[in-house]
C-alpha cells in the first residue's frame, strides 16, 4: 500500500518529486560547504593570528638587535675623548653584522654641537675628500642653536655618502626621537621619515637613535648619536622572509597623535580582505602590524570539490527521479489503458449477447410467421432464406460502420440492389442525410426487403414500366419520415387475408421503430409510411451495464 501511495504521488506530481530531491541534496551541499568554509575561515583566522605574533617577535628582535650594537657602540665612544674615523670603522667592523641586521642602511655617527663648532666639524667631515661637504640646512636657511649633523655613516657607499652633513635635528620627526632617546637613555625609533639616502624618492622609513653621553650622573653631557638608518620596506621584508605564509600581505603602520601613516606594505594587499593587527614596540616606539590573509574570495578547493560533487548527485539524482516518474506515468497509463480494454472487452461481450439475442428473436418471429403462412416447404425454405439474407445484407452495412451510425440511403440502396440496375423498372431514393441506430437500421432493412419482395411479386417490380419511389425527411431532431410509393404496377386490391409481409412490417417493425407503420393497398400501387427514431449516438454506443439491458 505505501508503495502504491509513493507511485501515486510520483504520478499525481511528476515534477515535484525530481525537483524537491534536487533541492534537499543542494541544500544539504550547501550546509556543507558552509561548515567546511566556516572551519576554513576559523583555521585562517587562527594561522593569521599566529603569523602576526611570529612577525611581530621578528621585527622586535630585529630592532632588539639593532639596538643591542647601537648600545655597544654608546658605552665605547662615551669613554673616549673624541670619536675618530678610524674608531668608528673599527667598530663596525669587529660588530660582523648577521642576517639579522638586514635591512638597515649601516651604522651612523652624529655628534651633537652648537653653531661655533660648525667649521671644525665640517673640516671632520671633509678631511680626505676630494669634495666639499657643508652642514645642510645652513643656519641661513634655519637658524638654530641646537645641531647633530652626521659624521659618519658605514658601509661607506655612495648612497650613504648622500646623508653626510645632514643635521638631523633641523628636522622635526627626527628631533622627537633624538629628544625622547636622550630623555630615557634608550635606544629609539622615529616615525615616518624619507631617508637623506634616498635621493628624490619618497620611500618611507625610520632611524634608531642611542644618546652618547660624556660623563657620569649629573654633570653629565650630551656627546651625540649613534644611529641605524631603515629603509622600511626592506626591514619588513627581510623580516617577513621567514615567518610570514605564502598566502599572507603585510602592512606596517606608524601612530602618530590619532593618525595611522604607513610605513611599509608588502606585495599582494588587497582593499578587502580578512586582517588581524598587532602592537609592535620597535626600539620604544609602539607601531602596528596588520596581516592579510591571501585568500580571496572564492571557495576554498575542498570546498568546490564538495559543491561540484554535491551538484552532480543532486543532478544524477534529479534524472533518476525524473525517470522513475516517468515509468511511473507509463505504469499507470499502461493499467489504465488495460483497465479500460477490459472494460471494452466486456462491454463488446455484453453488447455481442445483446445483439445476438436481438437477432435471433427476430429470426425467431420470421421463422414462426414464415411457418405459419408457408403452404409448402420449398415456400418455407424461400421465405426464410430471403429474409436471412435480408437480415445478413444489413448486417453487413453495420459491421462496415463497426455497429455505429448508418445512413437510411446505404439501407435503402443494400435491399434495393436487385431491382435498381434492372432496365425493367425505375427505383427513385431520395432524402437528406440522416444516420440511425444500428438496431433501428435491421428493422428499416427488413421493411424495405418485405416491400421490396412484395413489389417483385405482386406489385411495380413485377411489371416492366413499374415505378418505386422511396423518399424520406426530418420531422424533427428525433424523428425521420420515410415513404414507399409504387406506381405503374397490376392493380391492386385489398388482400383477403394478412400476409406474412404485412405481419412482419406492422408487428416486429413497428414494435423494434417503437412508431406504428402505415400500409396501404392503393389501387395505383402499395404506399407505406414508416417512422424511424433518429438518436444521438450516446443512446445506443457498447453498453457497460447489465447484459439484459435493452438499446431500442
Amino acid at each position: 500500500m505505501a508503495r502504491g501511495k509513493r507511485k501515486r504521488w510520483l504520478v499525481e506530481y511528476p515534477r515535484a518529486a525530481p525537483l524537491a530531491i534536487f533541492a534537499l541534496i543542494a541544500a544539504i551541499t550547501v550546509l556543507a560547504v558552509f561548515s567546511i568554509e566556516r572551519g576554513e575561515r576559523v583555521r585562517d583566522t587562527a594561522e593569521l593570528n599566529r603569523q602576526a605574533i611570529t612577525m611581530a617577535a621578528a621585527i622586535e628582535r630585529r630592532a632588539y638587535s639593532n639596538s643591542s650594537f647601537l648600545r655597544a657602540g654608546a658605552a665605547l665612544f662615551g669613554a673616549q675623548d673624541q670619536v675618530t674615523a678610524e674608531m668608528f670603522r673599527t667598530f663596525v667592523s669587529e660588530l660582523r653584522l648577521d642576517a639579522d641586521y638586514r635591512g638597515a642602511e649601516g651604522i651612523g655617527w652624529a655628534p651633537a654641537i652648537g653653531t661655533s663648532q660648525i667649521t671644525q666639524f665640517e673640516q671632520a667631515l671633509n678631511e680626505g675628500r676630494v669634495g666639499l661637504t657643508k652642514i645642510t640646512p645652513s643656519l641661513e636657511q634655519q637658524p638654530r642653536r641646537q645641531l647633530v649633523p652626521i659624521l659618519y655613516l658605514q658601509p661607506d657607499t655612495l648612497r650613504n655618502r648622500r646623508a653626510l652633513g645632514f643635521d638631523m635635528y633641523s628636522e622635526e620627526v627626527r628631533r622627537e626621537a633624538m629628544d625622547e632617546a636622550t630623555r630615557t637613555v634608550r635606544p629609539t625609533a622615529s616615525g615616518r621619515i624619507t631617508l637623506m639616502q634616498e635621493g628624490g624618492g619618497s620611500d618611507a622609513g625610520f632611524i634608531i637613535y642611542m644618546p652618547v653621553f660624556d660623563g657620569f650622573g649629573a654633570s653629565r653631557s650630551l656627546k651625540g648619536f649613534i644611529y641605524s638608518p631603515f629603509n622600511a620596506s626592506q626591514f619588513l621584508s627581510s623580516a617577513a622572509d621567514l615567518t610570514r605564509g605564502k598566502d599572507a600581505s603585510i602592512r606596517l603602520y606608524d601612530i602618530r597623535g590619532d593618525e595611522r601613516q604607513l610605513m611599509a606594505q608588502l606585495e599582494g594587499w588587497r582593499e578587502e580582505g580578512e586582517t588581524v593587527e598587532r602592537e609592535v614596540d620597535l626600539a620604544n616606539r609602539t607601531m602596528v602590524l596588520v596581516v592579510q590573509s591571501g585568500r580571496d574570495g572564492v571557495l576554498s578547493p575542498l570546498s568546490m570539490i564538495t559543491l561540484l560533487f554535491g551538484l552532480a548527485v543532486a543532478s544524477l539524482l534529479l534524472v533518476v527521479a525524473r525517470l522513475l516518474t516517468r515509468q511511473a506515468q507509463e505504469d499507470s497509463r499502461s493499467l489504465e489503458w488495460f483497465a479500460e480494454q477490459n472494460s471494452i472487452r466486456n462491454s463488446l461481450t455484453r453488447e455481442l449477447n445483446h445483439r445476438v439475442k436481438n437477432t435471433l428473436a427476430n429470426v425467431l418471429s420470421i421463422v414462426a410467421l414464415t411457418r405459419r403462412r408457408a403452404e409448402s416447404l420449398d415456400e418455407f425454405a424461400t421465405g426464410i432464406d430471403n429474409r436471412i439474407r435480408a437480415l445478413s445484407a444489413t448486417h453487413d452495412l453495420l459491421t462496415n460502420s463497426e455497429w455505429g451510425t448508418t445512413p437510411i440511403a446505404s439501407v435503402v440502396h443494400v435491399e434495393l440492389a436487385p431491382y435498381a440496375n434492372d432496365d425493367d423498372h425505375m427505383v427513385e431514393i431520395s432524402g437528406p442525410d440522416v444516420e440511425l441506430a444500428p438496431n433501428d437500421a435491421l428493422s428499416l432493412g427488413l421493411a424495405i426487403h418485405e416491400l421490396a419482395t412484395n413489389a417483385a411479386k405482386y406489385g411495380a417490380l413485377s411489371r416492366t414500366g413499374g415505378k418505386v419511389e422511396v423518399r424520406w425527411l426530418l420531422v424533427n431532431d428525433k424523428l425521420a419520415r420515410i415513404h414507399w410509393v409504387e406506381s405503374g404496377g397490376p392493380e391492386v386490391s385489398q388482400p383477403e387475408k394478412r400476409g406474412f409481409g404485412t405481419d412482419l412490417i406492422e408487428k416486429i417493425v413497428a414494435h423494434e421503430l417503437r412508431h406504428p407503420v402505415e400500409l396501404d393497398f392503393d389501387p395505383e400501387g402499395v404506399r407505406c409510411s414508416l417512422l424511424v427514431p433518429v438518436r444521438e449516438p450516446s443512446e445506443f454506443e457498447l453498453r457497460s451495464s447489465s447484459p439484459s439491458t435493452r438499446g431500442h
